[in-house]
């Protein structure tokens, strides 16, 4: 991580449909003792009902508890709010902003790439999108923003798991896979993940989203937890009911590329710069970690429709394979395109 990325406070922008539980895990985060100071950007305090008790001290539209985290709304300019908290005393562990039910994410998680200050401060950590296993499949019938929400994620909260069968479970989890194959996926009831596991995740070190060819893409082994009495068969073809397999969205799309072939960065850098400019409207989020030629640092970048950020984060370690790959999800991509252009941005 150079220096630069490290010193910027990680934002968490936490999205999900009304009523899936947002307000349970922020209340968790303002009333557990994790010893962290957060801020938290909510819409509307009426909606989050703060326990009083744990209030000491509020001035005008901010709220200090007494577990160290600060709570303010969103009235007006997100950014305002921004370079107020960067002004206050003591740098906070991180920062929480809750985007309203109905919201689509993407205009909040822009704001991370297109302000000056705010960039310099802060950085995107992660999208965390909270789903509610009972109602998500009838929320992406009807709700576009739902959709939205599943596809723009980095790591999704799957609450009220004890509300469905295990059938429907895993109906509801190939859906959103369907939608969004990268996410890291939590199964919670209530909310109580660990906090850990939603902040400060470091999504775009991608470390972790590049544990990008997740597990259920892979050929076999996926049903071992229900498929012990027939060990015996060839059980590849994977056609058990759970339907986790099949599920594919009509309108929303993932596309992940790789190579261990170096790059060319003056070839990719205006490639994906073009791509972002033209079909940008169609890409929700677009991340990748690059091997560029002659370069021993890896290059990490991560996009939210036509904004990029990117930057070199650290060496590549000693026999750790030289891969690049790139991860966009949309609507409508042009598949094809994109494979080509990524090919010719190949060191020949």
């Amino acid at each position: 991580m150079s220096e630069a990325t490290s010193s910027k406070i990680p934002v968490t922008v936490l999205t999900g449909y009304l009523g899936a539980g947002k307000t349970t895990l922020l209340n968790r985060i303002l009333s557990e003792n994790h010893g962290k100071k957060y801020a938290v950007i909510v819409n509307e305090f009426g909606e989050i009902g703060i326990d009083n008790d744990l209030i000491i001290g509020a001035d005008e539209e901010v709220f200090e508890m007494n577990n160290g985290c600060i709570c303010c709304t969103v009235r007006g300019d997100l950014v305002r709010i921004m370079d107020g908290l960067m002004k206050r005393k003591g740098k906070f562990d991180a920062i929480i902003v809750e985007t309203t039910g109905l919201a689509d994410p993407a205009p909040v998680a822009q704001t991370f790439f297109v302000d000056e200050d705010v960039q310099k401060n802060a950085r995107l950590d992660a999208v965390v999108t909270v789903a509610d296993a009972k109602w998500l499949s009838d929320r992406l019938k009807d709700a576009p923003e739902a959709k939205n929400q599943i596809a723009f994620a980095d790591v999704i909260v799957l609450n009220k798991t004890d509300l469905v069968s295990k059938g429907e479970l895993a109906e509801v989890e190939a859906r959103i896979r369907g939608i969004n194959p990268y996410a890291k996926l939590h199964r919670t009831e209530r909310c109580s993940v660990a906090l850990a596991d939603v902040l400060d995740r470091g999504a775009f070190d991608l470390d972790r989203i590049l544990d990008i060819e997740p597990d259920f893409l892979e050929a076999d082994d996926h049903d071992h937890d229900h498929d012990h009495h027939h060990h015996g068969h060839d059980h590849h073809h994977h056609d058990h009911g759970h339907g986790l397999k099949h599920y594919h969205d009509e309108d929303m799309q993932s596309l992940s590329l790789k190579t261990d072939k170096p790059l060319d960065p003056n070839v990719f850098m205006p490639w994906l710069q073009n791509l972002v400019q033209v079909e940008g409207g169609k890409i929700l989020r677009s991340k990748g970690i690059l091997a560029f030629h002659d370069d021993d640092d890896r290059y990490v970048f991560q996009g939210v429709h036509m904004m990029l950020e990117g930057n070199h984060q650290r060496k590549w370690k000693e026999g750790e394979p030289r891969e690049s790959r790139l991860v966009f999800i949309g609507r409508e991509l042009p598949e094809e395109a994109i494979r080509k252009g990524f090919e010719s941005c190949i060191v020949s």
